[in-house]
């Protein structure tokens, strides 16, 4: 019996099977660095952990409404008012199993069978799989450090087609850290405008931002569609929840898809958010949030010194978007290498898109210092021959 065509199509993510592999040699005894999968290393802070644990004994592991608890989209409303000014109703709020969650609401909501939206190539391999599910297509637009891999108005312009419909940025971007600056995203929306069509724009990585300050996409207007998470700043990556903004008109079909795809977002873990939302508890997010940013900057040096180029500094997010050309293999050869040779476990730049995807490679500062330093030291090892040689 054969799977529908749409399962066939969906590519596997590549940075899960090798972080399966890594974690099979590391049953085996070997000492592997993971520098592959977008996760943190820190646990859930305490105070968060705590109200999920409360939650849980006070009973409260029933469904809520689809759209999550009202208490939860008030204090997220209020978030973007603390956070950047702007006013956000709660009616414009829909609380998600995790940001992959309102990724698939918001293409089920916006795109029609054959509908096309853009997106960046190299950019979240998930997201033109998300097109695929509700039968649109996801067309990437080549990117290259000319454009510090991101987006701009005029390669929109230049690539919207007669079924384009709108356009998916990540600000920060996945696998780059690169920001789009914001007169560049305000024309970027005038150009979806101008054609009838939407800018939804991921910001899981924002408060991840470390050299300066960006306003939310929210600040552009309500006909923007943002989404974000608890996982990546909130360090919640397994309690699954996400949150998305859209026109209040466009919130009843959320509604309904919410019902019939998810029927509610995790009930423990929206008790959590509400304590991860708390002012007292952003002092140990910042924290780690500038733990995160010493680790870039102990990296980034060592790998230029080791030869890969890297054209554009990653301004955010916990990635770094690395060519390889010196070392004359392509992306997932040498991530095999890395693997297999110096217990050190990067993507391949093949899981992102197809773009000059095979001369780059991922590494996720998502371990600690001390760990990073030993695997600089391993992967200088391994790739001495290919240098000198």
């Amino acid at each position: 019996m054969e799977t529908a065509r749409r399962a066939a199509d969906i590519e596997p993510f590549r940075v899960m099977a090798i972080l399966a592999r890594a974690r099979a040699l590391q049953a085996e005894g070997r000492d592997i660095v993971h520098m592959e999968v977008g996760e943190p290393d820190f646990p859930t802070p305490e105070p968060i952990v705590e109200a999920g644990i409360a939650a849980l004994r006070a009973g409260h592991t029933h469904y809520t409404p689809a759209l999550g608890l009202p208490a939860l989209r008030e204090a997220i409303a209020g978030y973007y008012g603390e956070r950047h000014d702007v006013d956000v109703s709660p009616g414009r709020v829909a609380v998600t199993t995790g940001a992959s969650g309102a990724l698939l609401l918001v293409m089920a909501a916006l795109f029609d069978p054959g509908d096309e939206v853009l997106l960046a190539d190299p950019g979240y391999p998930c997201n033109r799989h998300f097109a695929r599910v509700v039968e649109a297509r996801g067309v990437g637009v080549p990117l290259g450090p000319e454009s510090a891999f991101q987006l701009t108005a005029e390669l929109v312009a230049r690539h919207w087609g007669p079924r384009t419909r709108g356009v998916l940025v990540a600000n920060p971007g996945n696998p780059t850290g690169t920001l789009i600056a914001a007169a560049e995203l305000a024309a970027i929306r005038e150009v979806a405008r101008a054609r009838g069509g939407w800018l939804i724009v991921d910001e899981i990585y924002h408060e991840l931002i470390y050299d300066r300050v960006e306003p939310s996409a929210a600040v552009l207007g309500d006909d923007v569609i943002v989404i974000n998470s608890f996982s990546k700043y909130f360090l919640m990556t397994g309690w699954r929840l996400g949150w998305l903004l859209a026109p209040e008109a466009l919130i009843p079909a959320i509604d309904r898809l919410a019902q019939n795809l998810f029927l509610a977002p995790p009930t423990v873990a929206q008790h959590a958010a509400l304590a991860a939302l708390q002012p007292d508890t952003r002092p140990l997010l910042e924290a780690r949030k500038t733990e995160l940013g010493m680790r870039r900057d102990l990296l980034l040096p060592e790998l230029s010194r080791l030869g890969f180029d890297l054209p554009v500094a990653p301004q955010g997010a916990f990635y770094v978007y690395a060519g390889i050309a010196r070392f004359g293999l392509d992306s997932e050869a040498l991530a095999e290498k890395l693997l297999l040779e110096a217990d050190v476990a990067i993507t391949p730049g093949t899981d992102f898109g197809g773009h000059d995807a095979r001369r780059h490679v991922r590494f996720a500062y998502t371990t600690s210092a001390e760990r990073i330093r030993a695997a600089l030291a391993r992967i200088e090892s391994a790739l001495k021959p290919l240098i000198n040689g």
